[in-house]
């Protein structure tokens, strides 16, 4: 029963709350100890609660995942779980995870609460509305973005405003096409049986997804473009327009997942298994830490050699 919650906290989808270390790498302070265990703890406390949040809509889709090809195995569906045991977990982590995320920062506290309502309604209103569901997982991914802002008391970001509003309107778009994709197979996946599952796909249909995703996908590359050469806390020298085309291959790589692979049901599965995305990630990351903390491994490297 403990590892049927525990796999129904979904840890596999743990990697989307990756986006709260936004703040800490691009107001360069991935190497100071204390923000960087502030945000690691952030993150453990954003898995928990999204974990909730996933608690939350199984306990609330329990008869629509037994008609779900794939959900139908999820541990509440399939009754591994009880129902009332379901619960009591709901609220002790509950209990548990919102008193942490205040102690660890008030800020930190009203962020991830409106997250987690966000995701509340999201479950019980947002997703059976056309085009308003995958604008709410956008809104989700963004308040990712924000919950990190405070836990590294960031100088050159707010919350709001990530210096250059090119880098949220990212995360935005980003969202939006990873939802989008998801809509879309879950259309290919389930055909005629697809409103049985999720009711608002019936005003789904694959031409429509197509054209959306096509829009997103160039305001996606625009965005990210337009951020790497107008934010003012990025190098002047505009070396952060190298990171461009690991944007452009994942992106790509993405889309070519969904259309030729026919995958892309679960982005979070597919960064866990797909070699070529991992690899742009890794060489991305690489990319930015060279560009923004230049000064610091030079200095780094001084050191050493005395």
């Amino acid at each position: 029963m403990i590892s049927g919650i525990f796999k129904s906290l979904r840890p596999k989808q743990w990697t989307k709350n990756g986006f709260i270390f936004a703040a800490l790498i691009f107001d360069v302070k991935l190497f100071q100890i204390e923000s960087l265990v502030r945000t690691l703890l952030g993150f453990a406390l954003l898995c928990l609660i999204s974990g909730i949040i996933y608690l939350i809509n199984d306990l609330a889709d329990i008869e629509k995942d037994r008609a779900h090809p794939i959900k139908k195995n999820r541990p509440i569906a399939a009754g591994k779980v009880p129902f009332n045991t379901a619960i009591a977990a709901t609220i002790i982590l509950l209990a548990i995870c919102l008193p942490l995320s205040f102690l660890l920062n008030p800020e930190f506290g009203i962020i991830a609460t409106g997250y987690l309502l966000l995701q509340i309604g999201y479950s019980f209103i947002a997703k059976n509305i056309v085009i308003v569901d995958v604008l709410t997982i956008a809104a989700g991914f963004v308040l990712r973005v924000a919950a990190g802002v405070p836990l590294v008391d960031a100088t050159r970001v707010s919350p709001w405003l990530f210096v250059s509003p090119w880098l949220y309107l990212f995360t935005v778009l980003l969202a939006l096409f990873l939802g989008l994709g998801k809509r879309r197979h879950e259309l290919i996946l389930l055909k005629e049986q697809a409103t049985k599952t999720r009711a608002n796909l019936s005003d789904y249909n694959i031409p429509f997804v197509d054209a959306m995703m096509s829009i997103v996908t160039t305001g996606t590359i625009m965005t990210y473009a337009f951020y790497t050469f107008t934010a003012p806390n990025l190098p002047e020298n505009h070396l952060m327009m190298l990171t461009i085309p690991f944007v452009i291959y994942g992106i790509f790589r993405y889309l070519y997942i969904i259309h030729v692979q026919g995958d892309g049901g679960a982005p979070d599965e597919v960064l866990l298994t797909d070699r070529s995305l991992q690899i742009a990630i890794v060489l991305y990351g690489l990319a930015v830490i060279a560009i923004l903390y230049s000064d610091q491994i030079k200095r780094g490297i001084a050191l050493y050699l005395g």
